[in-house]
């Protein structure tokens, strides 16, 4: 007996020596290839352990959170003596976090058993604060979206919604940015991006070309390409192109519409024994391309009176069937103009007055061929002319001037169309009883002097010359009213989102029973998710980066909704995801999954109402 005491005091004794040499220390480094942390950077909290009694826990710090925790190297063990368990841990372990908040914070002191380690203090910058490999990456970012290299405004870098970084990023440009008016001008969108894949791409909107006529190219990319900016190499792709004319003179800007991506993120973490290690998270981005501005430059002067309107390089030909005709009998010509530019604007002269007046011409039928490239429209266009020769004898059709201005020449030029000589017999009906066209006759258009009116009433004194400024200042009344109750309406996007959320879901959800009942299954779990994530967004005010299925349980939670809601609403989400991502198919049909979702947002929308309610 005696004995065992001796030794539970020797295992009690080497116990407190233990405990006494337990220490704890911490430190905190960057992401690896970067010398200061910036939002959205990954960065480290080394924890090392000696002799520590109970084995580390990841602390949460301010402006972070975690992401991976896992030991790095080192030794754990546990012991029982008389049915108390203890252990011994010394090492490495290493915390992952995500900067979320700019600011300057202390980590730490970090409690293990009963030792407590060092205080260290780190610092979180701005997007693009540093200028190190990941500064450089976001700066290549910010000026890829410039028209030009030496252009530095703000309408020239790209523009981000929602969250987004320098590994995707749309740029806009135009084939030049100093053209003539009606000059065809090439307006390209690419894609830019790192990622590794990329799940869906679709436009909220059209680009906004105010004061051109637009013309949709199907040349875009169907594969990537690479492509270096500033340094840093792309994945880039053409995902949009158009032919614009402009139609008026002076800066014209072109706004860039918004696209929504979903993107697969890879995140990285470091093991000790297997080294670098990854996974891939889905990420959705709106992203906005830069805008653009066009200056526009007037036509020469003086413009030749037979000018055309074509703004581009082209030739005109004629074709006539027949040169032997017979009078009140019609006959056919067709000119056809080709070549590229407006084509679809072109206006050939008013042949009635070229030709001889013996001959009757019609208005034109016009038939186009015209294909839209890759840097302008291009085809021809054929007008076909019926014309009637009225009087017997030999006559000749003209030729006919086509003039247009080449913007590569900068100059009006000229392409002619051949002239013909025809023989006209007699025909079925006389000359003479062909109705001709009649003269204008000034004795039709005597005038009545008696009846004008010698006296008048002022204008100026009419009530109809005051209701012209009346009714303008009422309308300018009504419109200031309506317009200050509509930026009070829309000044919070965030409220108004909130009750639109419900809205929008069920418009989400109806395209997804438009794709179920195509049997598009890609297609319907990728609506359901917007619809279900999409819902929450904005219902909850909260941004695409903080929708975590932790974040979005607390805030139900603090909302007072139901535990099994909650539990339904993540458990409909993993299933869609899991549907979505993975090869195999999903537990539910395509019809038990939409029920799911809508019966999950009536029920949500039912608690949110209950929640207000209670709390009005």
């Amino acid at each position: 007996m005696s004995k065992r005491i001796s030794i539970l005091i020797f295992i009690m004794s080497l116990l407190s020596v233990l405990a006494e040499a337990a220490s704890v220390r911490i430190s905190v480094s960057p992401q690896r290839g970067k010398s200061k942390i910036e939002v959205g950077d990954l960065f480290y909290l080394s924890i090392d352990v000696q002799d520590a009694t109970v084995q580390p826990k990841a602390p949460e710090l301010s402006g972070a959170r975690l992401v991976y925790f896992d030991m790095m190297s080192g030794s754990a063990s546990t012991y029982t003596v008389n049915g108390v368990t203890r252990g011994s841990y010394s090492g490495r372990w290493e915390a992952t976090y995500r900067a979320t908040d700019a600011g300057s914070y202390t980590a730490g002191p970090v409690a293990i058993g009963d030792a407590r380690s060092n205080q260290v203090r780190y610092s979180i910058g701005g997007v693009g604060s540093s200028q190190d490999q990941g500064g450089s990456r976001r700066n290549a970012q910010q000026n890829a979206g410039s028209q030009q290299d030496q252009d530095s405004s703000d309408d020239s870098k790209p523009k981000f919604i929602g969250k987004g970084d320098a590994n995707l990023f749309l740029k806009a440009s135009v084939s030049s940015s100093t053209v003539y008016e009606q000059q065809a001008l090439v307006y390209t969108l690419k894609i830019y991006t790192t990622y590794d894949g990329l799940n869906f791409l679709g436009a909220t909107s059209s680009p906004k070309f105010d004061g051109f006529v637009v013309e949709q190219s199907d040349d875009i990319s169907t594969s990537w390409s690479f492509e270096s900016v500033n340094g840093q190499t792309y994945k880039s792709a053409v995902v949009a192109r158009y032919i614009i004319f402009p139609q008026m003179t002076g800066s014209l800007r072109v706004v860039g519409n918004t696209y929504t991506v979903s993107v697969s993120q890879r995140e990285y973490y470091h093991d000790e024994f297997w080294g670098s290690l990854s996974y891939t998270t889905p990420l959705q981005l709106n992203v906005t391309p830069n805008d653009l501005v066009v200056n526009v430059k007037a036509l020469p002067e003086p413009k030749p009176a037979d000018f055309s309107g074509g703004v581009g390089k082209f030739s005109i030909s004629s074709h006539l069937n027949n040169k032997d005709f017979k009078t009140n009998e019609a006959g056919s010509i067709v000119y056809t103009v080709s070549g590229s530019g407006n084509l679809k604007y072109i206006e050939l002269p008013d042949l009635d007055a070229l030709y001889p007046p013996e001959i009757e011409v019609t208005t034109p039928k016009a038939t186009q061929d015209i294909t839209v490239g890759s840097s302008n429209t291009s085809g021809k266009v054929a007008f076909d002319y019926s014309f009637m020769p009225l009087d017997e004898g030999k006559f000749t059709i003209p030729e006919v001037k086509l003039v247009y201005f080449n913007p590569e020449t900068g100059k009006y030029e000229t392409s002619v169309a051949k002239s013909y000589s025809i023989n006209v017999g007699k025909g079925s009906a006389a000359a003479s009883s062909v109705p001709r066209a009649p003269r204008f006759d000034s004795d039709l258009m005597k005038v009545d002097n008696s009846r004008l009116i010698k006296s008048s009433r002022p204008w100026v004194t009419t009530f109809a010359y005051w209701l012209f400024y009346i009714v303008p200042a009422i309308a300018l009344a009504v419109a200031v009213v309506l317009y200050r109750r509509y930026v009070g309406m829309h000044a919070d996007m965030a409220a108004l989102n909130m009750r639109r959320a419900n809205k929008m879901a069920r418009r989400r959800l109806n395209k997804a029973a438009a794709a179920m009942a195509k049997n598009d299954r890609e297609k319907f779990y990728d609506e359901v998710l917007l619809a279900l994530w999409g819902y929450l967004g904005d219902k909850l005010k909260m941004p695409t980066s903080e929708l975590l299925r932790d974040n979005i349980r607390q805030v139900l939670t603090d909302r007072n909704i139901s535990a099994a809601s909650i539990d339904s609403l993540i458990a409909e989400i993993d299933n869609a995801e899991f549907a979505k991502y993975s090869s195999a198919a999903g537990s539910e049909s395509l019809s038990q999954a939409y029920d799911k979702a809508t019966d999950i947002i009536n029920a949500l929308e039912k608690e949110f109402r209950k929640s207000n309610s209670k709390q009005d």
